[in-house]
């Protein structure tokens, strides 16, 4: 396999030509940008589709290169960048398999972005609810008994859509096999894998999904590996799914005016999984393990490891994430997300001799966790997915809700109703009632308990008012 970064080089040979811009973008390679002088500095190599530097959308040169690099790095049969960040991977895996009424099974844990693909296509959804793992206090995975249950009543789906790693890092056990029993009946299976595109580095990381079997894979490069936000990947590695179909909605869905600096982080990105080693890896994880055991020193800290070694968890007993996030931000530490239990960091994906300050890092988390002695206590029930159906079907399809009327009321009296609208804790941006679901009593008050510890929420809604939006009676 070719070693190198032809998109990174394509660039850099026509900036050596010293090129005067009488073309977009407008800042005219940074001159007359009024940015911070760090970010001109990159502006010159925002370039569009010039003479020399390919088309995104029907590349034949650097960016064709650089997307079989891609393809052969990660063993698909293709692959794509993305510019438009996993969501539009997830659009287009859900456009080329599933059309207007045609029903599809979805982990109900699943990212915004694939019910958003859902409503826009009008397929019917069924929702099958993943098992709650108490030493993350995450819901992770739908198990494979629940996998074969619903595929025994309902024969005709059209694609099975499933999420591993989840955003905390818990890998599903069971992919393999779920996979398998889906290709038995000629079902394609797409796997968000927007948090595991590190995961092929090494032998010594969990498998990903596309070397389990999936059909379609979409990865966040931005993530976990040194891309720039938005930038991402689509994989292809089937004889369920035609890719040229693929790239035909990517090309209806993608900007018309792709990034060439996004472009070239993701080249650069897949060159660094290239060319990630086992010795890496091993520098990687006795940095992570020495970190570790040093936080564990700290009072009061518990430090929580996940499937995927990137992701650690920390919780303060009697204390809120939410506190604890507060705590560490005042102490220039910013952790990836906040819950009612703990906060969530992202490692970095570090190489043989990479710097990273774990050590600083060490102090602000002590500090943190001191500081919250003098916080208001709160006592956290144990969250559960009790009230959760393993199988479940919404009261009305996305079209019929289209028709429908509906109204504003206080929350507090919309258990049994019906959602009209989209409710989503950002982050992780995992819904809590979507559209044509019935509100049911563990909903809302998972929803009183985020509100009360200071949750931001993104969708259709008026929390502020304690309103929510549902079907009219």
């Amino acid at each position: 396999m070719r070693i190198g970064r032809p998109l990174v080089e394509m660039l850099k040979e026509f900036m050596e030509k010293q090129p005067t811009s009488f073309h977009v973008p407008g800042h005219k390679n940074g001159m007359i940008s009024g940015l911070p002088k760090g970010i001109q500095g990159a502006l010159p190599f925002d370039l569009t589709e010039l003479t020399g530097l390919d088309d995104f959308h029907h590349p034949e040169g650097a960016i064709y290169e650089a997307e079989k690099l891609l393809a052969e790095t990660y063993g698909a049969n293709r692959s794509f960048f993305l510019v438009n960040g996993s969501t539009v991977g997830n659009l287009a895996m859900i456009y080329t398999t599933c059309k207007r009424n045609e029903k599809v099974i979805v982990q109900r844990n699943a990212h915004k972005s694939i019910f958003h693909g859902l409503q826009l296509v009008g397929a019917k959804p069924i929702y099958v609810s993943p098992e709650w793992d108490e030493k993350s206090r995450t819901a992770t995975h739908v198990p494979l008994s629940t996998l074969k249950e619903v595929l025994s009543i309902h024969r005709d789906v059209k694609a099975v859509i499933l999420t591993s790693p989840t955003y905390y890092g818990a890998v599903s056990k069971e992919l393999k096999e779920q996979i398998a029993l889906c290709h038995e009946l000629g079902i394609p299976v797409l796997v968000d894998e927007a948090h595991g595109a590190h995961f092929t580095a090494s032998r010594r990381f969990p498998e990903s999904a596309l070397e389990v079997g999936a059909d379609m894979v979409v990865q966040s490069a931005h993530k976990t590996l040194p891309a720039m936000t938005m930038a991402s990947f689509l994989h292809i590695k089937s004889n369920l799914v035609d890719s040229e179909r693929v790239n035909r909605y990517l090309r209806m869905l993608q900007s018309s005016s792709p990034s060439y600096l996004l472009l070239a982080s993701l080249d650069d990105a897949r060159h660094y999984v290239q060319t990630y080693s086992e010795v890496d890896a091993n520098y990687l994880l006795e940095k992570r393990k020495q970190w570790i055991e040093a936080l564990r020193s700290i009072p009061s800290l518990q430090v929580i490891e996940m499937d995927d070694p990137l992701k650690v968890l920390l919780r303060v007993p009697g204390y809120t994430g939410f506190q604890l996030k507060e705590a560490l931000e005042k102490r220039g530490l910013y952790p990836e997300l906040a819950d009612l239990h703990q906060v969530l960091l992202i490692l970095p994906l570090l190489k043989q001799g990479q710097i990273f300050s774990f050590a600083d890092a060490r102090i602000s988390i002590k500090e943190a966790v001191q500081s919250l002695k003098t916080a208001e206590k709160i006592n956290i029930l144990p969250t559960t997915l009790k009230e959760i159906q393993k199988i479940s079907i919404p009261e009305y399809s996305f079209d019929e809700l289209e028709e429908m009327k509906v109204e504003w009321i206080p929350y507090v009296r919309a258990i049994g109703k019906v959602s009209a609208s989209m409710v989503i804790p950002y982050p992780p941006g995992i819904p809590l009632f979507i559209p044509g679901e019935k509100i049911t009593v563990s909903k809302l008050s998972q929803l009183e308990e985020l509100i009360a510890a200071g949750a931001s929420f993104q969708g259709d809604h008026r929390l502020e008012e304690k309103l929510l939006c549902v079907v009219r009676s």
